[in-house]
C-alpha cells in the first residue's frame, strides 16, 4: 500500500439521483479526487454508463453494490464488473457468496471488498436483526472469512481497522466509511473516525462523503483531506 499517494486513498460517493448532479460534483472536484464511488442511488439512475465514462477518463471506481445472492448471479455479476473496468466492488461478507465471486473475479485486476457490518449500525441494531453477537466480534468474524475465501479486502468502521488488520495481514486492503473531519456532523454514521486516525488506524483508503458534498468548496475540502491523510502517513 506504501506506493498509494494520499489522493488516491481517498474515495468520494457519487451519492446523487442522477448522472448530472454527479457530473457537477465531478467537474467541481477537478484532479483534487482521483477515485469514485458508485452505489445504487445511481448505479440504478445510469451510473452504470457514467463509471465507464470515468474509468475511460483514467479515474478508479467502486462499485458499491453490496452482492448477495446465490453463487451463480453472483459469479456472473462480478464477471460484468469485471469486465467494465471497476477497481473495487463489495460483496456482502457471507462465505458462499464471497467464494462466488473470487471464482468470477478470475485473474484479474478487480478488488473484490467484504462488507462486515455497516457503519450505520451498532450493536443494539444487530440485536434487533436476530444476530446474537456483538458488532465488534461479527466484524471479526467476516473478516476471518473473508481472507479465507480469497477476497481482496475488506470494509469495516475505522474504529476496528486495527484488529482487522492483525486478521487480515498486510496484503488485504481495508477500506472505511463513516470518515468525518473534525467539526463536521456525524449524520446517520454510529462508527466514525476522522481521516488521519482512520490512517493511523490502519486504513489503505478512506471514503468521505458528505463531509465533501457538502462543503461550500468541495475541491478545497477534498484536499483538506487528502493533506490531512499525507500527514498521518509521514508520522
Amino acid at each position: 500500500m506504501s506506493a498509494l499517494s494520499p489522493r488516491d486513498r481517498m474515495i468520494v460517493p457519487l451519492d446523487v439521483p442522477t448522472v448530472d448532479d454527479a457530473y457537477a460534483i465531478i467537474d467541481d472536484l477537478g484532479d483534487s479526487v482521483s477515485f469514485y464511488k458508485i452505489g445504487y442511488q445511481l448505479g440504478y439512475a445510469g451510473g452504470f454508463d457514467l463509471a465507464r465514462d470515468l474509468i475511460a477518463d483514467d479515474k478508479d471506481v467502486f462499485m458499491d453494490l453490496k452482492l448477495l445472492d446465490i453463487d451463480n448471479t453472483i459469479e456472473k455479476g462480478v464477471i460484468s464488473i469485471r469486465d467494465m473496468g471497476a477497481k473495487f466492488l463489495t460483496i456482502h461478507a457471507y462465505p458462499k457468496a464471497m467464494r462466488a465471486a473470487v471464482q468470477g473475479r478470475g485473474d484479474t485486476n478487480l478488488n473484490l471488498l467484504g462488507v462486515t457490518v455497516l457503519t450505520s449500525m451498532d450493536d443494539a441494531d444487530l440485536a434487533e436483526a436476530g444476530y446474537l453477537i456483538s458488532a465488534k466480534d461479527l466484524v471479526a468474524k467476516r473478516a476471518a472469512n473473508a481472507r479465507a475465501a480469497g477476497m481482496d479486502g475488506i470494509v469495516c468502521s475505522a474504529q476496528e481497522a486495527g484488529a482487522m488488520r492483525a486478521i487480515v495481514g498486510p496484503d488485504m486492503s481495508i477500506v472505511t466509511p463513516g470518515i468525518r473531519p473534525e467539526g463536521t456532523d456525524i449524520g446517520d454514521q454510529k462508527r466514525v473516525m476522522t481521516p488521519s486516525k482512520a490512517i493511523a488506524a490502519g486504513a489503505d483508503y478512506l471514503v468521505v462523503g458528505r463531509p465533501i458534498l457538502q462543503a461550500d468548496n468541495r475541491s478545497d475540502m477534498a484536499r483538506r483531506i487528502t493533506d490531512d491523510i499525507a500527514k498521518a502517513l509521514e508520522k
